[in-house]
């Protein structure tokens, strides 16, 4: 759930300012809200400082240098500014080594086929009279150049002669002339070797930082720390003698808040938040229901503080069609073990297990799905024996029921959530008449795309909706105002309710989908056989790739399609719009 906020003015003398700030960021409660730009030098100064450890933390965490140790000193917190610089500049000259080598290699390509020779040679003989020059000539006119030059052929390609022209005296022939390079080709060839030798020795020399590596984060820590204090301390209000600052506390916090105040003599405020206030987000749930958490961080998404958390929701149904969408019992396995095995790898660096209990529960989905229509790695290869423990979930119309059925459902519970909020106000009514209108499109969608009979009292739920919507959709004291601006609300969204409906068929459709991709290579497979050692490869290696990329697909179908229901279709109907940012309280631990 939303947590409830209050909004607190703090005000203390100038001179309290400081010693305001650290008592505030000891208690760690309040969400700042700048008063003025926060701005000046030393501001750029740390930024700047941040900015470099970011960029040698960065350098360091690359994997050409992650999986090398090297030896570590005990004096980096006075250094870390020489060590993180020097780390940046030795990156930077490996950039523009690896640059000057493609170019290098390049231009060795080009010269190969000419042969060695020495650029400052041919310069020093045509101050002595003689001139050697490099032509690319069409073949047919070879034989036409003056007899008073030199010819000698080095190689052909395309149709053109390329060769070299000696002359006593300057010539122009109007072909082109290729220019000289500045190195000869063994030159070339010999400044490659030691520009790569010295990029080995550059590498070797930034992975002796490698130790590093966890002091510059921690010192970075430091500095976002002293960052965020002074942008506290430049961002607080000013009039006159005295300095305030605004911020949000959870309303459980709002005693430490005032028993402080008491205690520093400052003058506080504390208000509920106004409508046009720009109030953080903090959610709090059950740490059963938090383990769904890694998936809004995932997508990047947070409801407005006046918006609805549907975190419980959206694990119920995302587990739902979690499994709908993969289908597979051994594919859920797969992705099971695979959590198993990350978890033991990464769980005791990991400080939140929740992704790892949020995989066991997704593909816990999976198999069951599985196991409810006797799914494993595909249906046809299966023995007849093998059957599914509800055989309706094996017909295709019965799953499309279904897939209607679970929009309805989905959004029927957005409606009534809108209902009951909204009680005991009149336009409650209107969420209950979108309700009816949900379940009218429910049997509409049956009756035009399964071709089932409208049952009798479908028409009475979509005239029932439709009063309830236009009635009290915008209640009000002038009836015609009501009325008019009921049926614009109605309009704009009758249709949409049916095509959201008809959307759920995606479950069928992608799982599906998986399925047929997964009959389709194991009857490859089988068609292949297992006759002999060659074709029982082959068969084999067809079986692991299809199987693999039905796996590697799976979450992002997941993502695409069975988050999209929960994110779009049904906030949709929950009027969110994951206006919010999150609540960061101002407090003494690092940010790294």
């Amino acid at each position: 759930m939303i947590v409830s906020m209050k909004k607190i003015a703090v005000v203390m003398r100038d001179s309290q300012a400081l010693p305001a700030l650290e008592a505030l960021r000891s208690l760690g409660a309040v969400h700042i809200e700048h008063q003025q730009p926060p701005q000046g030098i030393d501001l750029n100064a740390i930024q700047d400082d941040i900015t470099l450890l970011d960029s040698a933390i960065g350098i360091l965490s690359e994997p050409a240098f992650v999986k090398v140790a090297g030896s570590q000193s005990d004096n980096l917190a006075q250094d870390w500014k020489f060590v993180a610089k020097h780390i940046v500049d030795l990156d930077r000259r490996l950039d523009q080594l690896s640059e000057y080598l493609i170019g290098l290699r390049s231009r060795i390509g080009q010269w190969e086929k000419w042969g060695d020779f020495n650029p400052g040679e041919i310069q020093q003989l045509a101050q002595q009279g003689l001139y050697i020059k490099l032509y690319q000539i069409p073949q047919k006119d070879v034989d036409k150049l003056p007899g008073a030059v030199i010819v000698k052929k080095i190689f052909a390609s395309a149709g053109f002669v390329h060769c070299v022209v000696v002359s006593r005296q300057k010539i122009d022939i109007n072909f082109k002339e290729i220019a000289l390079p500045k190195l000869g080709l063994q030159k070339m060839k010999e400044r490659l070797y030691e520009d790569g030798r010295m990029m080995q020795i550059i590498k070797d020399d930034i992975c002796k930082y490698i130790a590093y590596r966890q002091d510059l984060i921690r010192e970075r820590g430091i500095l976002n720390k002293e960052l965020e204090f002074a942008r506290a301390l430049k961002g607080m209000g000013q009039a006159d003698q005295l300095k305030y600052l605004v911020g949000y506390v959870p309303s459980d916090d709002e005693n430490l808040i005032r028993d402080t105040a008491k205690t520093q003599g400052w003058g506080l405020l504390i208000n509920d938040p106004a409508e046009d206030d720009t109030v953080p987000t903090l959610i709090r749930n059950p740490r059963w229901v938090s383990i769904i958490n890694p998936v809004f961080k995932m997508i990047e998404v947070i409801p407005g503080y006046n918006e609805l958390d549907i975190s419980f929701w959206f694990l119920i149904f995302f587990s739902i069609f979690f499994g709908m969408l993969i289908g597979d019992a051994g594919y859920g396995a797969a992705y099971f073990l695979l959590t198993l095995f990350a978890h033991k790898k990464l769980g005791v660096k990991v400080k939140d297990n929740s992704v790892f209990i949020l995989f066991y529960i997704l593909s816990g989905c999976a198999i069951l799905w599985g196991v409810l229509t006797a799914t494993f790695f595909g249906q046809e290869w299966l023995p007849q024996s093998i059957k599914p423990i509800i055989p309706a979930l094996r017909n295709d119309k019965n799953i499309q029921s279904l897939c209607f059925f679970l929009g309805a459902l989905h959004l029927s519970i957005a409606h009534l959530w809108r209902f009951i909020n909204k009680m005991p106000s009149l336009a409650a009514l209107a969420d209950a008449g979108w309700i009816l209108i949900l379940w009218f499109a429910f049997f509409l969608a049956r009756l035009l795309i399964l071709g089932d009979n409208l049952v009798w009292f479908a028409s009475w739920l979509l005239i029932a909706g439709v009063c309830l919507v236009i009635f009290f959709s915008h209640p009000s004291k002038n009836i015609l105002k009501s009325l008019g601006r009921g049926l614009g609300t109605l309009l704009l969204s009758l249709v949409n309710n049916f095509t959201d409906i008809v959307s759920y068929i995606r479950l069928f459709a992608v799982g599906l989908a998986t399925v047929a991709v997964a009959d389709a290579f194991n009857n490859m497979a089988i068609g292949v056989g297992f006759n002999s050692i060659f074709s029982g490869l082959m068969a084999s290696f067809i079986i692991v790739v299809g199987h693999l990329l039905n796996i590697l697909l799976g979450p992002l179908t997941i993502l695409v399609h069975g988050v999209r229901l929960n994110v779009l279709e049904f906030c949709s109907h929950l009027d969110i719009k994951w206006s919010g940012f999150v609540y960061r309280p101002f407090q003494d631990k690092a940010v790294n």
